[in-house]
This record gives C-alpha cells, sequence and structure tokens, in this order.
C-alpha cells in the first residue's frame, strides 16, 4: 500500500529508491471518480517497473481542466483512495495545470500516459533528456469519469 507525500517526501523516496536500483514510474491524471480503466492504467503502468508514483491534479486544477461541476471527490479523497491500491507506491498533488514541474522534480525513469495523449506528455522532454522512456498505454474503451457523472445524473432523471 503506498502513502500519500508531500513533493519533499517523494524527492527523498525517489532518490532512495534510485540508489537502490529500482526502475521508478510515474503516472498523473484527476482521477476524481476511480473506474476499472484507471485501475487498468495504474496495474500497466506498474508492471513497467518497480515502483509506481501517481500524481493528482489538485482541486483547483481539476476545476480549471473539466469544469466547474468537478471534481467529484477532493483532492484528499482521491489521494487516499490512489494510495490504498497495491499497484501504488506513492501519490503526490499538484495544483498546476500540467504536472511538468513535480516531474522535473521527480525525474522518473519512465513517464507513463494513456494513450489519448499520444499528441502531447508534459515533461517528455525532461525524462528523455535524463535517459528515461515515455510509454503510452492503451485506454480501456467505455471507461471515463465523465460517462459515470453521465449515467448517475440520467439513472436519476437529473439528465
Amino acid at each position: 500500500m503506498g502513502a500519500v507525500m508531500s513533493w519533499d517526501e517523494l524527492a527523498e523516496a525517489r532518490n532512495s529508491w534510485k540508489a537502490a536500483g529500482e526502475k521508478v514510474v510515474f503516472t498523473n491524471g484527476c482521477f476524481d471518480l476511480l473506474h476499472p480503466g484507471h485501475v487498468r492504467v495504474l496495474e500497466k503502468s506498474r508492471n513497467l517497473g518497480d515502483r509506481l508514483i501517481v500524481a493528482i491534479n489538485g482541486d483547483d486544477s481539476v476545476h480549471r481542466l473539466k469544469g466547474p461541476t468537478r471534481p467529484i471527490l477532493d483532492e484528499r479523497e482521491r489521494a487516499e483512495t490512489l494510495a490504498g491500491f497495491a499497484a501504488v507506491d506513492a501519490v503526490a498533488i499538484f495544483d498546476q495545470d500540467t504536472p511538468e514541474e513535480i516531474i522535473a522534480r521527480i525525474v522518473p525513469d519512465i513517464l507513463v500516459k494513456g494513450a489519448d495523449w499520444a499528441h502531447w506528455v508534459a515533461g517528455r522532454d525532461t525524462v528523455e533528456a535524463a535517459g528515461g522512456e515515455v510509454k503510452l498505454v492503451a485506454l480501456e474503451p467505455g471507461f471515463s469519469t465523465t460517462d459515470v457523472v453521465e449515467k448517475v445524473l440520467t439513472l436519476h432523471g437529473v439528465k
């Protein structure tokens, strides 16, 4: 089970893992309402290395990116839920709209994004300049938080 960490704690853990020769994988997202698509991406990401860091957009960032009705769960709830997954070693929150700053601080060995981001991966330049890799993982069709929210609203006659 992972832990929710500050950026300083995460940097210290990263240095320890690197010293131990462990390959560190990093992925990020809003992870607003977890669904099987998220679980599968996390599992695929973890299988690429020894440790998995998940960085989540903070509440203000999600609000700017997803609109006024999001996030559904606050950043602390989302972080604690993700930290409970066996595949996840550490969770950190970032307030910017992209994870470039935290990626530059951590410099993972592998940066993972869903294939829907093939056109642009924040932090790619930093990771590749350090000799790391960027991996795109296929998303599970039919799973999205937006779809879950729409389904709930429809089932309850709101839409």
